[in-house]
């Protein structure tokens, strides 16, 4: 089955939808301590991004998803296993999410996707997701 430009922005999307799901999650380990606004920044940066491609979706002719779908059901069970090990365990489950958005990125830059998807994806999306990985990284150096 050929994957569309439409297909791929919406399971991008999914993806950052579940990612707003897990960081909701991760926050409630966190709260009232030091990596919580980190956390808040991130989740928040996860939300536009799901904001942005749900309307890329719109502008590509396409209803955007309601809900994480199967990514969100995934997320919940990692995030919610790191739960019980700790706040360590926490943010390793968060950077290990941040890497497969990295990886469904790339991957969809691989793809036949319109021009300016392919740059929002290039300039702004991966990027940020990088970033992410960063800021986990050192907040799981913070002792």
């Amino acid at each position: 089955m050929l994957t569309t430009a439409t297909d791929t922005l919406k399971s991008l999307h999914r993806g950052e939808i579940s990612a707003v799901e897990t960081y909701n999650q991760a926050l409630q380990k966190c709260q009232g301590q030091v990596e919580e606004a980190a956390l808040k920044r991130l989740r928040d940066a996860h939300r536009e991004t799901a904001n942005t491609l749900r309307q890329h979706v719109r502008d590509h002719g396409d209803d955007p998803p309601q809900g994480s779908g199967w990514w969100g059901t995934w997320a919940k069970l990692v995030e919610g296993t790191a739960q019980a090990f700790g706040k360590a365990t926490a943010l390793k489950a968060l950077k290990e999410g941040e890497e497969h958005g990295i990886n469904e990125y790339e991957a969809a830059l691989k793809q036949d996707m319109p021009m300016e998807c392919e740059q929002l994806i290039r300039n702004h999306l991966l990027p940020a997701c990088k970033a992410h990985v960063f800021e986990l990284d050192r907040l799981m150096s913070v002792k």
